[in-house]
């Protein structure tokens, strides 16, 4: 999550730290079934390919992220659904502590 607790919007492109290759924003706090259940910040595809196969997915964490190329499409409903997000996000930290 960016410190401001904000996410950047869905189709969003951008650059990672150290790579070669834009990726495009496709989901929200994601799960590494491999690495015990770590959550990243974010989910994301290939740009421009796309999603070709779900074992593609990159998942990663705003602090690795680089540059932004373009951010996706913005309105009301995106805005409150990262507003909830947010909060549900604090919750369940606060419950961890």
């Amino acid at each position: 999550m960016k410190d401001s607790g904000e996410f950047l919007t869905l189709g969003t492109v951008v650059l990672l730290k150290g790579a070669t290759k834009k990726l495009m924003i496709t989901g929200y706090c994601a799960y590494d079934k491999e690495n015990e259940g770590k959550m990243y910040t974010y989910s994301g595809c290939l740009y421009p390919e796309g999603i070709i196969s779900s074992n593609e997915m990159a998942l990663f964490n705003h602090n690795q992220i680089e540059k932004v190329f373009f951010n996706g499409y913005t309105d009301e409903e995106d805005k409150e659904f990262k507003a909830k997000l947010v909060e549900i996000l604090k919750q369940i930290q606060t419950n961890q502590n």
